[in-house]
């Protein structure tokens, strides 16, 4: 799927995703919304899927048992 995205994006497509997906938010230069009470506008790092992905990828197994308490 990003290749595809790419390739269109380099023939001066644009695109409106909504996604949960830390890896397609990573696009280089994507513009990322967060809609909560107002349109935001944040960077990758702030947003609370990256911020979940990383603490799940550097303690797993925390973050399992907290998952299955």
């Amino acid at each position: 799927m990003i290749p595809r995205i790419h390739e269109l994006v380099q023939q001066g497509s644009q695109f409106i995703i909504a996604t949960h997906s830390p890896i397609i938010m990573a696009y280089p230069h994507a513009r990322i919304y967060q809609i909560q009470e107002r349109f935001e506008i944040v960077k990758y790092e702030e947003t609370d899927h990256y911020q979940i992905m990383r603490a799940f990828m550097n303690n797993t197994q925390k973050m399992l048992d907290i998952l299955m308490e």
